[in-house]
């Protein structure tokens, strides 16, 4: 069982690498959408949007989902449903059929990274929490960089339709991996460590009952989670929703050389991810607190990425690349810690996915932010992407001020006996 986990970890990075693929082809896929449907960049801005939605929405209500039932359902059951209106995408014939289709499928995906963050508290300690996070995490650039390729691939040998057909399959091929694989850990099958792993959130069972969902709200900490997480995806997601856009319009990058240079940022943000995690449970090891070794790397990490605003400033695609790599890599070093802190903060195992939800859903809204707000704006400018990387590199310094200054010392929520919680 202790091999085990690293199994469990491997199929959750694949779960989240399929996640990404599903939710960026639309971005490769966009401009021969475009010119399919006859639309412009507002209504592209629009359709992308749609995903985040219900992304954002089924957040909390599938963290609490995931907490009742556990990783083993929950996370098959997203899978499978996000891969059905991935495939059912390739039917869409309207702006309106395309958003109903992404309102579905962010639905769907919701559900995976609370469950990643529900299996990664279950199978590993503290000190190994980050790294095993950001490995998991990692699955997100493997996804986006793969995407890029090979939808590019896809739609220049079958068309755009065939892209959400076979990228809606992989899931169908994770699902069997997982039911024929995974094994819920027993009691003491972790040759002892199954306590030590939830140690800091022991608590008798009548006090877990007493700390509900919405008295999570009381605490600062979780308010400045969700800011500090809303700033790093609004930098986040303009490369899954309007990067290959950028580098096609402004840049002037064929489909071929989407397929190539376009994957730049995201191979060079892959160890990013486990560098911030193995940097972060090593300082921890090495006897800093909890707090210093995840606000060093969160902190440090989001300071880093805003370095995306320089990319609209130079004449040079090397540099660019160079640039938009950088800022990537230093949200994934970051992001390693984010997604450890609902393990680390939680009151009672019952609630890490609740958490990594809540987090996730403030996290969302920045999706539905920056795919609007960047299409309108690149509507108004005709064509300039000038004015959202500016806007996004102020984000990531928001998010570090949040990180450092609004959430505490990172250690369980207090509660007090009864349904009264210490601020």
């Amino acid at each position: 069982m202790r091999k085990m986990r690293w199994v469990v970890l491997f199929l959750c990075f694949l779960a989240v690498a399929i996640n990404y693929i599903d939710r960026a082809n639309l971005a490769v896929a966009a401009p021969e959408i475009e010119k399919a449907l006859g639309i412009g960049p507002a209504q592209m801005g629009l359709i992308m949007s749609g995903f985040f939605w219900t992304y954002a929405l089924m957040q909390m209500p599938f963290g609490w989902f995931i907490d009742r039932v556990g990783g083993r359902i929950a996370l098959p059951v997203a899978v499978g449903w996000w891969s059905l209106f991935t495939v059912a995408t390739a039917g869409a014939s309207s702006v309106a059929s395309m958003f109903g289709y992404r309102l579905l499928l962010g639905a769907g995906e919701a559900g995976a990274y609370p469950a990643c963050a529900k299996l990664v508290s279950q199978w590993f300690k503290p000190r190994e929490r980050a790294l095993a996070t950001g490995i998991f995490d990692s699955g997100a650039r493997v996804g986006s960089a793969l995407s890029i390729p090979l939808v590019a691939l896809i739609i220049d040998t079958f068309g755009w339709q065939a892209a959400f057909i076979i990228t809606g399959l992989l899931g169908a091929v994770w699902i069997l991996g997982w039911v024929v694989i995974y094994r819920s850990p027993a009691h003491g099958d972790m040759t002892g460590e199954a306590d030590v792993i939830h140690a800091p959130l022991a608590l008798g069972k009548d006090a877990q009952n007493d700390v509900t969902w919405a008295s999570l709200f009381r605490h600062r900490t979780l308010w400045g989670m969700m800011l500090g997480f809303f700033c790093l995806n609004f930098t986040n997601y303009f490369f899954i929703t309007w990067f290959p856009s950028y580098l096609v319009q402004t840049r002037g990058f064929s489909l071929k050389s989407l397929g190539t240079l376009g994957m730049v940022p995201a191979l060079m943000a892959i160890p990013g991810g486990w560098i911030g995690g193995f940097v972060s449970d090593a300082l921890y090891r090495r006897g800093w607190s909890l707090t210093a070794a995840r606000k060093t790397c969160m902190v440090g990490g989001m300071l880093v990425s805003s370095v995306i605003t320089l990319s609209s400033l130079t004449s040079s695609v090397t540099l660019m690349l160079i640039l938009f790599g950088i800022s990537y890599s230093s949200l994934a070093f970051a992001g390693a810690s984010v997604w450890s802190l609902p393990g680390d903060v939680a009151p009672t195992p019952r609630h890490v996915a609740s958490i990594g939800g809540i987090q996730n859903f403030a996290s969302n809204l920045a999706g539905i932010v920056i795919t609007t707000f960047t299409g309108v704006m690149v509507s108004v400018t005709k064509g300039s992407f000038t004015i959202p990387l500016v806007v996004a590199g102020g984000f990531c310094l928001l998010g570090a001020f949040s990180y450092l200054f609004i959430v505490g010392k990172i250690e369980p929520l207090r509660i007090e006996t009864g349904r009264r919680e210490a601020a």
